[in-house]
């Protein structure tokens, strides 16, 4: 265990940053070595297999509420020095996290159909994208295992492994996407299939390797044999916890369907620009985001310690952070936004069309980084439902005025993404005010007071 009560606030938040963000930009490479291979294909195979990317952020969603709970859990019980609840907290995310899993291969296959039919602007998209997603269905279920063990170790103050088994799995994936995408040695290319099978066997590797090194760290955690019984104060605590996390991530999923329904009518292009340009910016948001992933443990072990001037100096270190790397990357976009997106296509109206998404929702990335280390400090301090108010407030502030505007005469693609920025904006305030409020009721009994 990484004592995270003691040291430097941004010494521990950059420690622990720094490898989450090679983890996750890692992570992110599965998606986009399928991208560049399946770019291949055709614009409409694109276009498909990025609208079923909003499938991987559902099942993303569900291991928040996995991930968030035990990482919170896990991170008070430790900085209390109570080892076996920490124990206790990782069989229970495990055993739901078994579940979750079933669950997730039922309806996958189930939902997968309607769901592409409905945000497709036509057939060759919505069947690119149900292909791509039965075949990634094993990876996507497992990825509960993996939230439940990365979580554990993050409440720990561990981040390294999970780097490593992020590195080995992108390998693989690497290896095996041109294998089974273009079939490459095989002369039996997959296709769109291709894709998911190779992200379900990375995943699947990474699981095993993950799993193995877990059981290895006794001295932070222990797994008894069998199957746990279910303990209802447990589960219900990780679940007041993650559920309003997961969320916050269902509203991201709901924004982002939303926009393929909204720009279905401009054909495949905008709807393959959209999706290049929206796994650019996930990839661009990574260190941004692994600062927000720090946050939980750093504060959570602080909060359960009973040590609140350092609970208020992660705050205010956190949101520094984030600000000067979201001005970074807001400025490399305005300069250069049209590099990455002609890296996956090389239609111009589709390669026009991501570059101009990408240069507006750029200035998003100002908002969203202090919307990021809010939510942090909310899963820290164990009450999420502040995060999932904030997020609200952009799906009100967003969906209802694009929908209207949608049936306005002149409506242009241009106003979708202005009104994104203007809806981030505001949730980032409401963040602000929330965060102060919470740390205020929160803290008052540990004798510190709010942060200016």
């Amino acid at each position: 265990m990484r004592d995270l009560t003691q040291g430097s606030i941004r010494g521990h938040l950059v420690a622990m940053a720094l490898p989450i963000t090679i983890g996750m930009l890692v992570q992110t490479l599965y998606l986009m070595v399928d991208l560049y291979f399946v770019s291949g294909l055709g614009k409409q195979s694109v276009a498909g297999v990025a609208a079923a990317g909003n499938v991987a952020l559902l099942v993303i969603a569900l291991t928040q509420v996995l991930g968030v709970g035990t990482v919170s859990l896990v991170a008070r019980a430790l900085g209390a020095r109570d080892k076996a609840r920490a124990s206790r907290v990782f069989e229970q995310a495990m055993l739901l996290g078994l579940a979750c899993m079933a669950a997730t291969l039922v309806l996958g296959i189930a939902a997968a159909p309607a769901y592409m039919r409905g945000v497709s602007a036509d057939a060759a998209i919505a069947q690119a994208g149900v292909t791509f997603i039965r075949w990634s269905l094993p990876g996507f279920a497992l990825q509960f295992v993996l939230a439940v063990a990365g979580s554990v170790l993050r409440g720990a103050g561990i981040v390294q492994p999970g780097m490593v088994v992020q590195l080995a799995t992108v390998a693989l994936n690497i290896v095996l996407a041109p294998v089974l995408i273009a079939g490459w040695g095989t002369h039996h290319p997959l296709g769109v299939a291709g894709a998911g099978l190779a992200t379900s066997l990375s995943v699947a590797a990474g699981v095993l390797i993950l799993l193995g090194y877990v059981r290895r760290i006794g001295g932070v955690v222990t797994l008894s044999r069998g199957l746990p019984r279910p303990d209802r104060g447990i589960l219900g605590s990780m679940l007041n916890v993650g559920l309003p996390a997961g969320g916050e991530f269902v509203i991201m999923v709901l924004l982002n369907s939303a926009i393929y329904a909204l720009i279905r009518d401009f054909g495949a292009s905008a709807q393959a620009g959209f999706g290049i340009a929206g796994r650019v910016m996930q990839a661009l948001m990574m260190p941004a985001m692994a600062i927000s992933f720090a946050i939980p443990a750093v504060a959570g072990q602080n909060f359960g310690g009973r040590r609140p001037e350092r609970v208020v100096e992660t705050l205010k270190q956190s949101l520094a952070l984030e600000l000067a790397i979201m001005a970074v990357i807001v400025a490399v976009c305005q300069r250069w936004a049209n590099v990455p997106v002609a890296w996956f296509t090389s239609d111009p109206q589709a390669l026009e069309d991501g570059a101009t998404i990408l240069k507006i929702l750029s200035w998003n990335f100002f908002g969203m980084g202090i919307v990021f280390a809010c939510s942090g400090m909310f899963q820290a301090m164990g009450n999420t439902l502040p995060a999932l108010a904030s997020s609200m407030t952009r799906l009100l502030t967003f969906a209802l005025p694009a929908l209207w505007l949608h049936q306005r005469a002149g409506f242009q693609l241009v106003d979708v993404w202005r009104l994104s920025v203007a809806s981030v904006f505001l949730q980032a305030v409401v963040s602000l005010v929330l965060v102060r409020r919470q740390m205020g009721s929160r803290l008052v009994g540990m004798g510190a007071a709010a942060p200016a």
